[in-house]
């Protein structure tokens, strides 16, 4: 008899990631260690990556590659607003996403330290049962939501890429 794999679902908020990891460790998230982490043992029902679209080579690059590991990149228009300040948020998708995906997966992975999100993995937990996986960087990332998760990860030296890597 074969073994079912549990199924697992993952959302990446790319920007709260890039920014909270340079900020704390002044290095850049490995993707490929944290697919390894959250796919072993478990079958990857869905994986998102949400960014920001600045339109620019290094960007793109940087997108082919999560494509590349596996994940479906959503991206949003960089906007500039005339007083200088900048939009480009994913919080509302990605909870939508999260909650349609919630009742077909096992569990739910999210990456982010954004207290936004503690409300969702509050209600996909209540809702449907599952376990919600938080991973942030734990001086980052909002109590609520580290309260929140069913298991928090820190973001460590095993998820980050060496200083010389450039993704």
């Amino acid at each position: 008899m074969i073994k079912k794999l549990p199924k697992v679902a993952i959302f990446v908020d790319v920007q709260n990631v890039f920014y909270t990891v340079n900020q704390a460790f002044n290095r850049n998230f490995d993707y490929n260690a944290f697919w390894t982490k959250v796919s072993d043992g478990r079958e990857v029902e869905c994986a998102f990556a949400y960014a920001i679209d600045r339109g620019d080579e290094k960007q793109k690059q940087f997108q082919n590659i999560l494509r590349a590991i596996g994940f479906e990149v959503k991206l949003k228009p960089f906007i500039q607003r005339r007083d200088g300040s900048a939009k480009g948020d994913w919080d509302v998708g990605l909870a939508i996403d999260a909650m349609d995906w919630a009742e077909k997966v096992d569990r739910v992975v999210l990456v982010s330290g954004d207290g936004d999100f503690e409300v969702l993995v509050d209600r996909i937990q209540n809702k449907y049962q599952i376990p919600v996986d938080v991973f942030g960087v734990e001086s980052l990332t909002a109590n609520l939501l580290v309260k929140a998760a069913s298991r928090f990860y820190p973001i460590d030296e095993k998820l980050l890429l060496n200083p010389r890597s450039s993704i």
